[in-house]
């Protein structure tokens, strides 16, 4: 298998307790390995930080910006679902030329979400592929940034199943081919990967589907609901180092 030009990390930077659940997690022997993205890779949530940070820097026109905004915070009221917002964060970009996001995408998360990377994840993710592990990444969040993030891993760009729209001409369209969360998380493991997945990693409660497919789930730095469901159903919870250094 083709290893992914991912930077690796140095395991001596990482704590006992992290290079544990590495070894844990290696012990499993998997096949076949998916990667929830934001707030399981790095920390937080780089959907969101997307939009904010392309409003200030201008790369949506402002008649975009001026609507995006108000209808996020639509969204963090519950008045928009997540399936809709997820999907009008990536077809925001209609008309907008895909190099052009591609080379935002990768600024972005060199400037916001880099600093955030959680090591250990780096390092697990290079120590699967080199055991022969196949890695996938499944996320809502657009996949001009999530490509751009998983370059600083071990998963190969072309394993990259996340928010989506066709592009003609070298430009994004309006018109969704995918936007993975919830359930739709399975659907898209199902169709693209479409044999056993022996370990999947998420954060959140969207993506408590996918984490009840595999005999091995594990809910990294959980959501308060995820990480209630996580004690319910005995799954393993790990907070990674990152967590540590801010307190």
């Amino acid at each position: 298998m083709r290893k992914s030009p991912g930077k690796r990390s140095s395991s001596k930077r990482l704590s006992q307790r992290a290079r544990k659940f590495i070894e844990s997690v290696l012990a499993l022997r998997p096949r076949i390995a998916v990667f929830d993205c934001d707030g399981t890779l790095w920390e937080g949530d780089g959907g969101k930080d997307f939009l904010y940070w392309e409003i200030s820097n201008k790369v949506i026109p402002v008649e975009v910006a001026a609507w995006a905004a108000p209808r996020y915070e639509s969204y963090e009221r519950g008045e928009v679902s997540e399936l809709q917002m997820c999907g009008e964060m990536v077809t925001l970009h209609a008309g907008l030329s895909v190099s052009a996001l591609q080379a935002a995408s990768r600024r972005y998360f060199e400037e916001v979400l880099e600093p955030r990377i959680f090591p250990e994840m780096q390092e697990l993710t290079q120590r699967l592929v080199d055991s022969g592990c196949e890695l996938w990444a499944v996320s809502s969040t657009n996949d001009w940034v999530i490509q751009a993030g998983v370059r600083h891993f071990a998963i190969p760009t072309e394993h990259v199943l996340a928010a989506s729209v066709e592009c003609a001409n070298g430009k994004a369209t309006d018109r969704l081919i995918r936007v993975p969360t919830d359930e739709g998380k399975v659907e898209v493991i199902v169709a693209f990967i479409g044999q056993k997945v022996d370990v999947i990693f998420g954060n959140s409660i969207h993506d408590a589907a996918m984490l009840a497919l595999p005999p091995h789930p594990f809910a990294i730095a959980p959501n308060p609901d995820l990480e209630s469901l996580a004690r319910q159903n005995g799954w393993p919870i790990y907070w990674p180092d990152f967590f540590d250094e801010r307190r």
